[in-house]
């Protein structure tokens, strides 16, 4: 026995030896899997251990309660799909291990992993592609979240391609530069890996220009309001925000449903950057490899702060995130809690969102036209001649200061909606259409994409001091008329840099080079909530 001893203590040194009582002993397989932090993804590395034991089934890698329950999903699909389960002691390591993992797209790299130390799958393609899914009891894959980010970080690291369901195989096939192979069943990726079956990999066509939105609306369904349609072209034309103040029925939810229908098509970009927040969280339609639609997100007033802003034990995107590059319209902006409406004002200024807990830090974009409507006060008829108001001063200012003033000098236009004149009713409507509004947009984002051109930003709304300083120089009576308005209205500094913006805007709109003293005036008159009660 202790020749023996003496015998294996020796060669034990020995690389040869190590490696030979690790094949004999110990079964061990590296799967490539992925996970999510925000909508940015990172590389997992699913190792697959299976030595001699009792058996027993355990996750290390700090995995959340669904990686963990992982375990009797795995069991149950190999046996169903016809695979042995291994009666031994399986350890899975989810690295890096510093990282929590949630969700349930480990399961199917785990199953690929037993099998892989098991010998039943040899194949040398498992070093450089990516597994992702979850698993029913029958071994049928079913769709995961944050495909397209799992695919453009593949691709980024290298990756020659990656295998992942079917539902998700078509938004994470516009990713150029990487094979994206769908499966439907656990047995199929089975025979595929093992050279038994062929799948031809998914490839997306991302001409977001050949397939423009179709709309159900029209600016021409809304009669009258022509200043308010004047007002929300500007909005679109500039990307300003904007807060339309009237009675009931005077057509502002109408007039902000339309909104869409004039704003220009989302670029490939933008389209890449807003799909990535759908994906993540797992909103992105049916076979559909992109979004093409800018969003038009419409939260009820009874939202939390979470909602509307993004959080959570592990943080998700709010509504704000899930409009960027496009439309969040806040509908009796009024009856929203107060600390909802005031967590707008980082995203309004920045243009995202960050979202700080114990055990990360998430930032999200957050780049979207806010459109907000209220009543006037809270009987809906103040200053309507057709309707006598019943509420007193006092009520009114009350209402009114539900929104506070920081957050309404961050709303560039201000807009009375009137309620609209029978005659204007019961009138064919000879209004523009949204496609004859849009063309003069489009002409106007034109201009301010060639003006900042080497910039980051890319309409007048997102203009800093510096840049207000270069591109919005007013001549002397347009700065005669500011200070009167300054003087009679009491704006604030952040409200003069708003109205400078908006004249920008029309100015463009305009096709004119400098900003006149007419573009100033049309701008101070998108400040009446700034005005006081008379």
């Amino acid at each position: 026995m202790v020749q023996i001893w003496l015998y294996l203590s020796f060669f034990s040194n020995q690389p040869f030896f190590i490696k030979f009582f690790k094949i004999t002993l110990n079964m061990l397989a590296n799967i490539f899997s992925c996970a999510l932090v925000g909508i940015d993804a990172y590389v997992v590395d699913v190792e697959v251990d299976i030595s001699r034991g009792l058996p027993t089934f355990s996750t290390v890698g700090l995995a959340e309660g669904a990686v963990k329950e992982s375990k009797e999903r795995v069991k149950a699909a190999l046996k169903n799909s016809g695979y042995d389960f291994p009666a031994q002691k399986i350890t899975v390591n989810l690295a890096p291990a510093d990282i929590k993992k949630e969700g349930s797209g480990y399961d199917l790299p785990i199953a690929i992993g037993i099998l892989t130390a098991t010998k039943l799958i040899n194949n040398p393609k498992l070093i450089d592609h990516l597994i992702i899914g979850e698993l029913s009891l029958d071994g049928s894959i079913r769709p995961i979240k944050g495909a397209l980010s799992m695919a453009i970080t593949a691709k980024a690291i290298g990756l020659k391609g990656m295998y992942l369901p079917s539902i998700n195989a078509s938004e994470a096939g516009v990713v150029d530069g990487i094979n994206i192979y769908p499966v439907d069943t656990l047995s199929q990726l089975v025979q595929i890996l093992n050279g038994f079956e062929e799948v031809m990999p998914v490839k997306v066509e991302t001409g977001v220009e050949h397939t423009r939105p179709e709309y159900d609306t029209d600016f021409n369904d809304v009669c009258g309001q022509e200043n308010v349609k004047r007002a929300l072209e500007i909005a679109a034309a500039g990307g300003h925000n904007i807060l339309m103040i009237g009675p009931p029925g005077a057509g502002k939810t109408m007039l902000a449903q339309r909104l869409s229908t004039i704003l220009p098509d989302l670029t490939f970009n933008e389209s890449l950057e807003t799909s990535q927040i759908y994906s993540a969280m797992g909103l992105m339609p049916r076979n559909q490899g992109i979004i093409t639609a800018r969003p038009f997100r419409a939260p009820h007033h009874t939202i939390s702060d979470a909602g509307l802003i993004g959080g959570g034990k592990t943080p998700k995107p709010g509504e704000v995130s899930l409009a960027h590059n496009g439309i969040l319209f806040l509908d009796e902006m009024p009856e929203f809690k107060k600390n909802v409406l005031e967590v707008l004002r980082q995203p309004l200024e920045n243009g995202y969102v960050t979202i700080s807990r114990a055990s990360s830090t998430v930032t999200y974009p957050a780049g979207f036209i806010l459109v907000g409507a209220m009543n006037p006060c809270p009987c809906g008829f103040f200053g309507d001649p057709r309707h006598e108001c019943t509420c007193s001063y006092r009520e009114i200012i009350r209402y009114r200061s539900r929104i506070s003033g920081p957050l309404l000098d961050r709303i560039d236009i201000h807009i009375d909606v009137p309620s609209v004149p029978f005659k204007d009713l019961t009138g064919v409507g000879e209004g523009r259409s949204s496609a004859e509004i849009r063309d003069d947009i489009i002409a106007a984002r034109n201009i301010q994409e060639e003006r900042f051109h080497r910039t980051k930003i890319h309409t007048n709304s997102m203009m800093n001091t510096r840049q207000i300083k270069k591109f919005c120089n007013i001549d002397d009576n347009s700065k005669s008329l500011l200070e009167m308005a300054m003087e009679k209205f009491g704006f604030s500094a952040r409200a003069l840099s708003r109205i400078l913006k908006v004249s920008r805007t029309i100015a463009d709109i305009e096709g004119s080079t400098n900003i006149e003293a007419t573009h100033v005036a049309e701008a101070i008159q998108y400040r009446s909530f700034d005005r006081k009660l008379v």
